[in-house]
């Protein structure tokens, strides 16, 4: 049976290689999405073989009962959600701590309930440690790392598996055009990025939780 993941903030930069990692695993992936052309780059970014296992669900993740009635959705259709890997927001956009929350708080009871299930944030590195200079990025990718914390030590020994991974710059086109100076190949590229996270999602990772993994 295929594995079904939720990938929040699946159409960005980073989501869309996340969505066509697991979507290359044989997963069942579904995006909640509210940009039009970010959607449309992600679906023509995907082959014609895996295109049937990408689910486009227009949705706004901040809302709760918009986010639960998604949750719902997927779980009347599948009866269970294995993997929440939550990936929106950016340096410019979004409160990632907000939209974890909202995430987390509609997909971890449903997987409590079914024995298992893993849950992956982005955060930062360069948040660890702080500095200064662009504090309500930092305090929300703090907020990140809290909540990812919190909610492993909650539910440890119960099936279910919260981690993080913390980025430093990825080579995105935001980033590229935010810093054309930079040489890019210093940058993390978005699939090792997506890699990891597969990693800490994996059913064979089940011993790993609370983990914060630097890429």
């Amino acid at each position: 049976m295929a594995r079904v993941v939720l990938v929040t903030g699946g159409s960005g930069a980073l989501g869309q290689a996340i969505t066509r990692r697991f979507l290359a695993e044989g997963a069942m992936v579904c995006v909640p999405w509210i940009v039009e052309a970010e959607r449309g780059r992600l679906a023509a970014s995907v082959d014609a073989i895996a295109r049937p296992r990408l689910v486009l669900e227009r949705c706004d993740i901040t809302d709760d009962t918009a986010m639960a009635g998604l949750t719902q959705s997927l779980l009347a259709r599948h009866r269970h959600i294995d993997v929440l890997v939550s990936a929106v927001g950016g340096f410019a956009m979004g409160d990632l701590a907000q939209t974890a929350y909202v995430a987390t708080h509609a997909v971890v009871p449903p997987m409590l309930a079914g024995g298992g299930g893993r849950v992956v944030a982005v955060a930062s590195r360069a948040v660890v440690p702080p500095s200064g200079g662009f504090i309500a990025y930092t305090v929300a990718k703090a907020g990140v790392i809290a909540l990812v914390q919190a909610l492993a030590a909650e539910t440890r020994g119960r099936g279910v598996t919260v981690n993080a991974v913390l980025p430093s710059t990825m080579d995105t086109p935001a980033n590229r055009a935010a810093m054309p100076n930079v040489d890019p190949k210093t940058w993390v590229p978005v699939e090792a990025v997506a890699d990891a996270i597969a990693y800490l999602a994996a059913e064979s990772s089940g011993h790993v939780t609370g983990t914060l993994l630097a890429v």
